[in-house]
């Protein structure tokens, strides 16, 4: 075990501060990491303050960061895919058993006994495990991704979250050229969901209920934007859409978008509304339309995810932040004062608290 720097909740209701954290030394398989930017989710906020309490409830201390890219310093005797130098990622997950069905079907994502990358049980140290608020990780190298070269490391920490979370159901439900797509919410997964869509060669329609976000979301390269309280501008668009992602976590009106679909269209959450959702069974039945939900994708796909990217030039838009300003960060995501992702530069660690 060796010692890292980390930023760590003590409590639900304390800020995060500053900390020192032990990991693993290397295993024969692991890669170890020194992290040089991790972005900010949601759900890091919401598993600091334990707000999933009763689905995931938060074990202190506990140091939030599932969205880390940073460089290779060591490797164990037997990787064979990572050279130290080399820029990686580490995403949601650290770990699964590679032996169930999902796993061998490449759908790591679904494994019953997977790891995420903080507080969840870490069968290496018999702790939970911490995630990329810190300045090292140790990981196994089969949930170590290859960064691009031509990403700014920095715009492509947010993909292996916000990102892949997007890129999987467009990737599953066959979003491509001549496909009309439409996006819920200008967030930190909508605005990953308009590149997206846009690169992918659809026709894409950017629905919000902020008229200030319409100039946004043309500049990411929406063909179309909505506001969604225009009753008469929501009906110019009725049975059109093949595949519609809905990116917006706050209650509202599921029914209002799944009219809009065509024949055999998909609705797919990816954000997570904290009340149960009231569906129309006609919205489904008249059109043979179909809802849907989607979390992370699997290994590969995510690497997938991060080529195309590559390919596309693709990054994420962001508000680059020190550490010690994480708390400040977290009550602005509370307004939904970022645009789009925060990211953590964790040469910031270095100058302590």
């Amino acid at each position: 075990m060796y010692n890292a720097k980390a930023f760590s909740a003590a409590s639900a209701s304390s800020p995060l501060a500053s900390t020192t954290i032990a990991r693993r030394d290397p295993t024969e398989t692991d890669v170890q990491i020194e992290i040089l930017f991790c972005g900010i989710c949601h759900s890091d906020l919401h598993q600091a303050r334990n707000e999933w309490s009763g689905a995931l409830p938060t074990v202190y201390p506990c140091v939030p960061g599932h969205e880390i890219v940073g460089r290779v310093t060591k490797t164990g005797s037997a990787v064979k895919k990572f050279k130290t130098g080399d820029v990686v990622a580490v995403g949601c997950m650290v770990d699964s058993d590679g032996t169930c069905e999902e796993c061998k079907a490449g759908f790591e994502q679904f494994c019953h006994n997977m790891t995420l990358t903080y507080n969840f049980p870490d069968k290496h140290t018999g702790g939970v495990t911490y995630g990329g608020y810190s300045d090292s990780v140790v990981v196994d190298e089969r949930f170590v991704l290859k960064v691009p070269s031509n990403l700014d490391p920095a715009g492509a920490a947010p993909l292996l979250c916000a990102g892949i979370t997007t890129y999987s159901p467009m990737h599953h439900w066959g979003v491509t050229k001549g496909k009309k797509v439409g996006i819920v919410g200008l967030g930190g997964l909508g605005h990953m969901g308009v590149k997206f869509a846009h690169a992918l060669g659809a026709h894409v329609v950017l629905f919000t209920t902020s008229p200030n976000k319409k100039d946004d979301a043309l500049r990411l390269r929406a063909d179309e934007v909505v506001i969604s309280r225009n009753a008469d501008e929501m009906a110019k668009h009725a049975g059109s859409f093949d595949f519609i992602l809905d990116a917006v976590s706050a209650d509202h009106d599921i029914n209002a978008y799944l009219g809009l679909l065509r024949r055999d269209g998909n609705l797919c959450l990816v954000g997570a509304p904290e009340k149960p959702l009231s569906v129309s069974a006609f919205n489904l039945l008249f059109g043979r339309r179909s809802l849907s939900g989607s979390p992370i994708g699997g290994i590969a796909e995510t690497q997938e995810m991060l080529d195309f990217c590559g390919k596309h030039n693709i990054t994420a838009d962001i508000e680059k932040i020190p550490i010690q300003k994480v708390n400040d960060a977290y009550e602005r995501l509370l307004k939904q004062d970022v645009k789009y992702r925060f990211v953590i530069d964790m040469a910031s660690l270095k100058g302590g608290a």
